[in-house]
């Protein structure tokens, strides 16, 4: 009896000290999931690169089962909580897809923030460790970023001031954006971005603001004719917050080992590349809408610019009360996201 209990005891010890005792030869498989289109530069040129990197990292002890446009199903709303609650390990989305959920983060898609997306990427990630450090407490984030200058495509009609806008159906991807649409005449319509092409075709939408790396994905260079960009003297119109997030428990539960290979692919470098990646991509969305048809490309003079600036300045001081109503210091969160966007621009 006593010698079954001893051996008991010691297989027992056995299995439990098993996982520690091969702790280094941890092999695992990572969902990802996102509502980008497989053939999105998005996918191409910032996920998968960013996965292959992860795998070679590890010698082939983190794969990944890749799953773009949404394929593991739910809506892009939903990916935030799939890594919340496990349904995938690691997600990227929009923070704006659920409005107000992140508002601290909302001040990076404010009218006019942006310089490029690596120095904003970089400051967003920098904003965020010191002055908003819960706002994601309920995932393990890898990287924040936001993509470059968003513009104005629209079917049938030419943006060159604002009043041009009115009455213009227009596509925004958050309540920052839509606020900013609004503010300059339009009708603003909130949507993710996989119903662009669908709204277009209908008319449910005459135009939207995007950035030119991810026109192609969604047709827009094939749905509409005008294209307005503002002038590279001008801050971008508007951009929007990413974050590529991980189911806290999973990223826990891997070895030592193979938590470095995450971490070193994770934080403010992987946050800057991947938002100086997403802005490579516009010359290839650009170019892709040159080549389609007959668009009329038309950038603003820095006049015209500065008279969308100024129309949108009042989107700024609806969000700082905004953030004084939920208990924060709205005007310290813009002034520091401000000082942030400025120090990594001057790299």
């Amino acid at each position: 009896m006593k010698r079954r209990t001893l051996l008991q005891s010691t297989a027992a010890a056995a299995v439990l000290g098993a996982p520690t005792l091969g702790l280094t030869q941890q092999t695992v498989t990572l969902k990802f999931h996102t509502f980008m289109a497989p053939m999105s530069l998005v996918w191409l040129t910032m996920h998968k690169p960013w996965m292959e990197k992860v795998e070679k990292e590890s010698n082939g002890r983190i794969k990944f089962e890749a799953f773009p446009a949404m394929q593991l199903g739910g809506t892009p709303v939903q990916l935030y909580d799939q890594a919340r609650d496990g349904v995938v390990d690691i997600v990227w989305t929009l923070p704006g897809n659920t409005a107000g959920r992140f508002p601290r983060v909302e001040v990076f898609e404010l009218p006019f923030m942006l310089n490029n997306a690596e120095a904003t990427s970089k400051a967003y990630w920098e904003y965020v460790q010191t002055m908003a450090p819960d706002e994601f407490k309920d995932t393990h984030v890898l990287a924040l970023h936001v993509h470059g200058p968003g513009m104005f495509h629209t079917k049938n009609r030419l943006i060159k001031k604002p009043e041009d806008l009115k009455g213009l159906k227009m596509r925004g991807p958050t309540r920052q954006v839509t606020k900013l649409l609004q503010s300059l005449g339009a009708t603003p319509v909130g949507m993710p971005l996989p119903q662009i092409p669908d709204a277009l075709s209908k008319g449910t939408i005459d135009g939207c603001v995007i950035p030119w790396e991810v026109v192609p994905a969604v047709k827009v260079n094939e749905l509409t004719k005008y294209h307005t960009e503002f002038p590279p003297t001008s801050p971008g119109l508007y951009t929007t917050t990413f974050v590529m997030t991980m189911n806290k428990a999973r990223y826990e539960s891997l070895a030592p080992d193979l938590k470095k290979v995450i971490d070193n692919n994770s934080g403010l470098a992987t946050s800057a590349w991947l938002g100086k990646q997403q802005q490579s991509s516009d010359i290839p969305g650009r170019k892709a809408t040159v080549e389609h048809g007959d668009p009329t490309i038309y950038q603003l003079t820095q006049p015209e610019a500065q008279e969308f600036i100024k129309r949108s300045g009042h989107v700024d001081e609806e969000w700082v009360a905004d953030m004084n109503k939920r208990g924060f210091d709205g005007k310290k969160l813009l002034e520091t996201a401000k000082a942030l966007i400025a120090k990594h621009g001057k790299g």
